[in-house]
């Protein structure tokens, strides 16, 4: 347990970081789930639209540090990848 009174208040920042930090995490990772759900059922528009509304979710991840650019990009030329696939 914390002892002093900074360590208390950064276990308290932590703890409020790492709530906000899986909110955004779930959200995240829920928008990239519809997209490739409907990747699979072979829906195109509806994936494209998915992709759309994904795109910023994850580029927002980005910019608070919860993912590196790379994987970030990773992410949405596989994603955007199988939708082209989808003919």
């Amino acid at each position: 347990m914390a002892n002093s009174s900074q360590a208390r208040k950064r276990a308290r920042q932590s703890e409020n970081r790492r709530q906000r930090n899986a909110g955004a995490r779930s959200q995240m990772r829920t928008s990239i789930k519809k997209a490739k759900r409907a990747v699979l059922a072979g829906d195109k528009e509806q994936a494209t639209e998915l992709f759309k509304a994904a795109e910023p979710v994850i580029d927002a991840a980005v910019g608070k540090g919860l993912l590196h650019k790379n994987t970030a990009a990773r992410t949405k030329s596989r994603l955007n990848a199988s939708i082209r696939a989808l003919a």
